[in-house]
């Protein structure tokens, strides 16, 4: 008979240890682009790292290598995590917000969504000012023309493929119409938005999947964009990144942007119930921020028929110094136009 008493440490060690190999591999994403694909899974595999070694713990013989994977494994937890753990974005700088609030609304609409009234209904009950979309499929298109007399501000790019592109609905005036752009096959608009007298650069951007796919080679053709956007500025979309990849720091560091943290997992395969998607998701629906935008509140919100879940960011943009000069994007080379 099998001694199971014997088998199951060595088992459980060799187990730590392939887990570990892609856990650590995913701090070196700067290397190459595949690491950084392992990086994504940093949460899932530090817990599953951590609950393997600690049985060990009570295995005499395997005591220190059981201790060192827990260790391993909670310690990437609690780095990981603690970016999002400190004061939210209604924080000390709050204080200083101008009594103006804003609203923007990010949403993947998902490109076949069966349910467009889904959407509709949550546009219609968050009211934001700015909606930033990906996956505006073909579909999509015709949709959202039902939202013409309540956004009549648009760019809405050209879909690349089935999937679709990006736009931005706004009820606020773009300050320059003929700036608004899209770049990058439709992957990423940007509109000069007026919120109360200041021009905001809004920016909705949608990557495609990581190593091996195109995420890498994109995020470098979309990179001098990022660095035309002006003094104060927003980024919104679905990176198909975390927070903590190196993606998620290109375009950060590109930009001078940064990104708001507690947002929390937006995305998990259709097949699970939204209960478990706002646990064990990825949490690459993003947003960005520059300049005099003042965050005041970030959360995500119920189901609408895609396989992630909108983001609702609530802010105030602090008046402009007699000495500052707005920096809004000039129209330079794009690949699409106004809807």
């Amino acid at each position: 008979m099998l001694d199971i008493h014997r088998l199951l440490p060595p088992l459980l060690a060799i187990l730590a240890t392939l887990i570990s190999v892609p856990l650590v591999a995913g701090y070196w994403g700067g290397v190459h682009p595949a690491f950084d694909s392992m990086a994504h899974f940093r949460l899932h595999l530090a817990l599953l790292l951590a609950l393997v070694s600690l049985p060990l713990v009570f295995f005499k013989g395997w005591r220190q290598i059981g201790a060192a994977g827990a260790v391993l494994g909670l310690a990437a937890i609690s780095a990981t995590l603690a970016p999002g753990m400190r004061a939210g974005p209604a924080s000390a700088e709050a204080a200083a917000a101008p009594a103006a609030h804003y609203r923007l609304l990010q949403m993947n609409l998902r490109y076949d969504n069966a349910t467009p009234k889904a959407v509709f209904s949550v546009i219609g009950e968050t009211r934001p000012d700015v909606v930033t979309l990906n996956e505006v499929s073909r579909m999509w298109v015709e949709q959202l023309k039902f939202l013409e007399a309540t956004y009549p501000y648009r760019i809405i790019c050209p879909p690349p493929a089935r999937i679709g592109g990006v736009a931005i609905l706004s009820r606020r005036p773009f300050l320059h119409p003929s700036a608004a752009s899209c770049y990058d096959r439709g992957s990423m608009a940007v509109a000069a938005v007026n919120f109360g007298g200041s021009a905001v650069n809004v920016a909705a951007l949608h990557l495609g999947w990581p190593w091996p796919f195109e995420q890498h080679r994109q995020t470098g053709r979309v990179i001098p964009a990022i660095k035309q956007l002006g003094d104060t500025a927003i980024l919104a979309g679905d990176l198909n990144a975390t927070p903590w990849s190196m993606t998620a720091r290109r375009l950060a560091a590109a930009g001078e942007l940064t990104m708001l943290s507690g947002i929390g997992p937006t995305w998990l395969l259709p097949v699970f119930p939204q209960s478990i998607r706002r646990i064990a998701g990825l949490p690459i629906d993003n947003i960005f921020t520059k300049g005099r935008i003042v965050p005041l509140s970030v959360k995500r919100l119920g189901e609408t028929g895609s396989d992630h879940l909108p983001v609702l960011f609530e802010f105030g943009v602090l008046p402009r110094k007699h000495d500052d000069v707005d920096g809004v994007l000039q129209a330079g080379s794009s690949d699409g136009a106004p809807a």
